[in-house]
């Protein structure tokens, strides 16, 4: 590898909106972000239900108008 041209790879301390900090490298010194797999409903599997069936209904009501129009 060249001398001089890459970055310096520091200890980087990833902190995340719920509190929990992830020790890790990188080229940036202290990264924040707002969701990590501690709080990420994918990885928890606290999913939540949405409102599905309102707009199911919603849909097919328009639908119905535009199939009545044909």
């Amino acid at each position: 590898m060249k001398e001089g041209i890459h970055p310096n790879y520091l200890e980087t301390k990833i902190a995340c909106a719920c509190g929990n900090i992830v020790a890790t490298g990188s080229t940036k010194k202290d990264i924040s972000v707002e969701i990590c797999s501690n709080c990420h409903p994918f990885f928890t599997g606290e999913h939540r239900m949405l409102d599905i069936a309102g707009k199911i209904d919603k849909f097919n009501k328009k639908y119905a108008k535009h199939q009545s129009k044909q």
